[in-house]
């Protein structure tokens, strides 16, 4: 009667065990994504905001990540600075045209560009990019795609831009 009691004891408890892990293993999946993707959508908008920038500038999007980096490294924007009122028509306007570099306008001061091609938390692993054109009409549209290489959840890919759509919004919003 004893060793019933204990093994029936033992076995409650493996299954109690069980059914805490059963329970707990997704929920820290989900945080575990939660936290990871946090910094994948960060890179996939400094990624979309380098585009958008070398775009301004080049007037195309770059498949390139050794192209962005470099631009985002060595590039400049123009900017124009107005010195007037356009509605007052007896007001002298000027306008005076600065270039400010890429990195320092666009992003922080401590930000690492060379990590921009690299997946966080991807052990190494690189976002696939590409850039093109679709056609709209008789228009022709630039477009680009960032998508994640190694994704944490293979069920949620995350990517930014498309190559069939005139789009640069995230998957994630």
């Amino acid at each position: 009667m004893n060793i019933t009691k204990i093994a029936l004891t033992l076995l409650i408890l493996v299954l109690i065990g069980w059914l805490i892990k059963i329970i707990y293993e997704p929920i820290a999946f989900e945080k575990e994504k939660t936290y990871r993707y946090g910094y994948v959508i960060q890179r996939l908008k400094d990624i979309r905001t380098a585009q958008l920038a070398y775009k301004n500038v080049n007037n195309s999007f770059t498949g390139s990540f050794d192209t962005l980096v470099d631009f985002v490294k060595n590039g400049e924007l123009a900017v124009v600075r107005q010195i007037g009122n356009v509605d007052d028509t007896s007001a002298v306007i000027i306008r005076d045209t600065l270039f400010v570099k890429v990195m320092d306008s666009l992003f922080k001061p401590n930000f690492i560009v060379d990590s921009l091609p690299y997946v966080p938390f991807g052990d190494g692993a690189k976002f696939k990019m590409a850039a093109g054109e679709v056609e709209r009409g008789n228009v022709k549209l630039k477009v680009f795609e960032v998508i994640d290489s190694k994704p944490f959840d293979p069920k949620k890919v995350l990517k930014v831009g498309s190559m069939n759509e005139p789009s640069n919004a995230g998957n994630w919003e």
